[in-house]
């Protein structure tokens, strides 16, 4: 956009003024202008087109939006998916090609979007997290969102960066007597979104892998690398259901949308996903309280461990106060202590020692304070 900053908005000294990390950069700009939010990965933005129907399938790369008019036929399904956000001409060139609103195009350039559904006349527009899970030693949550924009004939989606959560779609259009390449955009759409909400059960399957572990060896042993990891999981839980809980309204709503792009025979698929959705979001809320009961536990053993600890600490303690106060007795070296003139007053004052030390601890016993 050719719009000019101005001095004292905090754009105007930066280079790059297209690739923004934080929304608050943003403030004081007009709606509709077109920066970029978010990480700026190294991804450069490519452009690939998937053409299909049931007899054909065609898949290039193009360079420009332009070339999209070349591949224009009613016949077949165009998916377009965009890699990397950092080139906005992309965008608002597709914005200009495809007549989609400024505040959509804004959105999508935006990483920061809550998961959404957008309905409009012509199009519909969903925001979507993927969620990718690595482990270790720590476990690492990557999230992408995942702008979608569904027409009659298209479907354009926009990634932050180049990665293969869709390679298993591009499998499936390799097979003719697949439903996908029977059907139409509203189907396409769904297959990408359930492929992005199956990824959700494989960082399950992940967080089953630290916490069972995590529990078993919990009161054995606790230490302070696990309270870290206990932290860890609660903010990457609470995350989690940031990014996913939305999908439940988004999905309802488009089981009620009232428009021609999304046929009745497919909106069945979309239930599918919602229960998915619905799965995966009544997980999370038991690895939440499965966290919080860890949490208990540990602080439980740690407090049980120190009282042990004191325990026995008091019970040498009450050993030796008795022969302390012996000892301190025969220490004030008074002159007239008959005791101190005896021959055998020193091994008589270690025999009570130790009579008192066992007895102490014979009594101990009888309570089980030992």
């Amino acid at each position: 956009m050719n719009f000019k900053y101005p001095v004292w908005h905090r754009l105007h000294k930066q280079t790059n003024k297209t690739v923004l990390i934080s929304a608050a950069d943003k403030s004081g700009l007009p709606a509709g202008s077109l920066v970029h939010i978010g990480k700026k990965h190294e991804t450069a933005c490519r452009i690939s087109i998937t053409q299909y129907n049931e007899d054909t399938l065609k898949q290039c790369e193009i360079k420009s939006i332009s070339e999209l008019q070349q591949l224009q036929d009613n016949k077949s399904i165009i998916w377009v998916n965009i890699d990397g956000l950092s080139d906005t001409s992309i965008v608002e060139h597709i914005g200009a090609e495809l007549n989609i609103h400024p505040l959509v195009l804004e959105d999508i350039l935006s990483t920061h979007q809550r998961p959404k559904l957008e309905e409009y006349e012509d199009y519909i527009y969903l925001v979507v997290k993927s969620i990718s899970a690595q482990y270790n030693g720590n476990l690492d949550l990557r999230y992408e969102q995942i702008s979608i924009l569904l027409l009659a004939n298209y479907v354009i989606t926009f990634k932050e960066k180049a990665d293969e959560i869709f390679k298993p779609v591009y499998y499936r259009m390799q097979n003719r007597k697949d439903r996908l390449r029977q059907s139409g955009s509203d189907y396409l759409a769904y297959v990408l979104l359930d492929t992005i909400v199956d990824e959700y059960f494989v960082v399950e399957d992940c967080l089953d892998d630290i916490i069972d572990p995590l529990e078993d060896s919990l009161l054995s042993n606790p230490t302070k690398e696990m309270l870290h990891t206990i932290q860890l999981l609660r903010r990457n839980l609470i995350a989690m259901k940031r990014s996913i809980s939305p999908l439940r309204e988004l999905l309802t709503t488009i089981q009620h949308a009232n428009t021609a792009l999304l046929h009745e025979k497919t909106l069945r698929y979309y239930g599918d996903v919602h229960d998915h959705v619905l799965r995966v979001t009544d997980s999370l809320d038991s690895y939440r309280e499965r966290i919080a009961s860890i949490q208990d536990i540990y602080l439980s053993s740690i407090s049980n461990k120190l009282n042990e600890t004191m325990k026995i600490l008091t019970i040498f303690a009450s050993i030796f106060i008795p022969l302390t106060f012996i000892a301190g007795i025969y220490g004030m070296n008074f002159e007239h202590m008959p005791e101190l003139k005896w021959r055998w007053a020193y091994p008589a004052l270690w025999i009570i020692f130790i009579a008192i030390g066992i007895g102490l601890l014979i009594y101990f016993r009888k309570k089980k304070w030992l």
